[in-house]
C-alpha cells in the first residue's frame, strides 16, 4: 500500500500562524493540507481569556478563539489533520514530511508553524493550577493582575523583563531567583533593583503552590541543601515562569537555519528560511514577541510568500 502523497502547500502546526496560514492559502487555491501537531490551537489553548486580539471586545477564552480560528480555516476548505512531524527530508523538492513516523507527505511548499513550548519547572501544581494562577506570559495575562501580588521565576533578561512590565500593573512582584544573582544584562538588572515593588528573593527554589480555587501563594526552599535551608511561604495572586522556550524545530533543525536558541531563521521581513520553498511563521520563528496577532500575521506572510514561490515555477 502506498503511504505517500503530494500536496502543493503543507503546513504543520495550529495556532494563530498555522490556522491563519491555512486561511490565506486555501483562499490562494493552494488547496493546503494542515497537520495540528501535539497541541491542536497552541499555546492558546491554555490560556483561559485572551483581552488583547483586536475585534474581541469582551475578550475570548483562547481555546474558543483558536475553534472559530480552525472553522474559518476549513470553511475555505483547508484539509485539517490531526497528526505530529516527527522527521522530514528538505534535500529537495517536493520536500517529505514523515506524519506520526508513518505516512510521508510530499509537498512543493512547506510552512513550519510548530510554535514554541515554554520551559515549567516539573510541579505537578503548574499544571493543577493551569489557567488558574499559572502562566508563561506576563504580556497576555498581566493585565487580570492589576493591584495584586505575583511572582516571577528566572533571572534571565526575560524574566526581569516580565517583572518590569508586571511592576507597572501589580502592586508588589516577587523574582524567585534560585541563583545568588540574576544573570540579566547589566542595564535589566539595574532596572530591577531600582523597581520600588520588585523584591528578589536570591537562592529560592520553587517546590509547590498552594489555594483553594487557584493560586493563593507559593511554597519555597531558601538556601536549598546547605545547613541553613529554611522553607518559606509567600502569598500571591500569579505565578509566571520566565525561565525561557523551547521552539519545535526538532523535525526540521538538521536542514534549517537557526539560531543559538533553535528559532528558525528567516529573510528579514519575509518568512523565508534558508530552503527556497520552506517558509516559517509564529513563536517557532519569534524569539522575541510571541502574541497571537504576531503569530498570526506571520502565518499571512507564509501563505503569500508560498503562493508567490509557487508562481514563479
Amino acid at each position: 500500500m502506498n503511504n505517500t502523497e503530494t500536496v502543493k502547500c503543507l503546513i504543520i502546526g495550529s495556532g494563530p500562524a498555522g490556522y491563519t496560514a491555512a486561511i490565506y492559502a486555501s483562499r490562494a487555491n493552494l488547496n493546503p493540507v494542515l497537520y495540528e501537531g501535539i497541541q491542536p490551537g497552541g499555546q492558546l489553548t491554555t490560556t483561559t481569556k485572551i483581552e488583547n486580539f483586536p475585534g474581541y471586545p469582551d475578550g475570548i477564552d483562547g481555546f474558543a478563539m483558536m475553534e472559530d480560528f480552525r472553522k474559518q480555516a476549513a470553511r475555505f476548505g483547508a484539509d485539517i489533520r490531526s497528526g505530529i512531524a516527527t522527521s522530514s527530508d528538505l534535500t529537495s523538492r517536493p520536500f517529505k514530511v514523515t506524519i506520526d513516523g508513518e505516512k510521508v507527505v510530499e509537498a512543493e511548499t512547506l510552512i513550519i508553524a510548530t510554535g514554541a513550548t515554554a520551559k515549567y519547572l516539573g510541579l505537578a501544581d503548574e499544571q493543577k493550577y493551569a489557567g488558574m494562577g499559572v502562566s508563561a506570559c506576563a504580556t497576555c495575562d498581566g493585565f487580570f493582575y492589576r493591584k495584586k501580588t505575583v511572582a516571577v521565576v528566572g533571572g534571565g533578561d526575560t524574566a526581569c523583563e516580565e517583572a518590569l512590565y508586571l511592576s507597572t500593573l501589580a502592586n508588589q512582584v516577587y523574582m524567585i531567583v534560585r541563583k545568588p544573582f540574576l544573570r540579566a544584562s547589566k542595564i535589566m538588572q539595574e532596572k530591577v533593583l531600582n523597581a520600588p515593588n520588585i523584591k528578589i528573593l536570591f537562592k529560592h527554589n520553587t517546590v509547590g503552590l498552594f489555594g483553594e480555587n487557584g493560586v493563593e501563594g507559593a511554597r519555597l526552599v531558601k538556601n536549598i541543601g546547605e545547613p541553613d535551608e529554611e522553607k518559606v511561604d509567600i502569598a500571591i495572586d500569579g505565578f509566571f515562569l520566565a525561565i525561557g522556550h523551547t521552539p519545535n524545530t526538532v523535525a526540521f533543525k538538521k536542514w534549517i537555519y537557526t539560531d543559538a536558541q533553535d528559532y528558525i531563521i528567516t529573510e528579514k521581513g519575509t518568512s523565508k528560511t534558508n530552503i527556497p520553498g520552506v517558509f516559517a511563521a509564529g513563536d517557532v520563528a519569534d524569539p522575541d514577541y510571541r502574541q497571537a496577532i504576531t503569530a498570526a500575521a506571520g502565518g499571512c506572510r507564509a501563505a503569500l510568500d508560498a503562493e508567490r514561490f509557487l508562481m514563479t515555477l
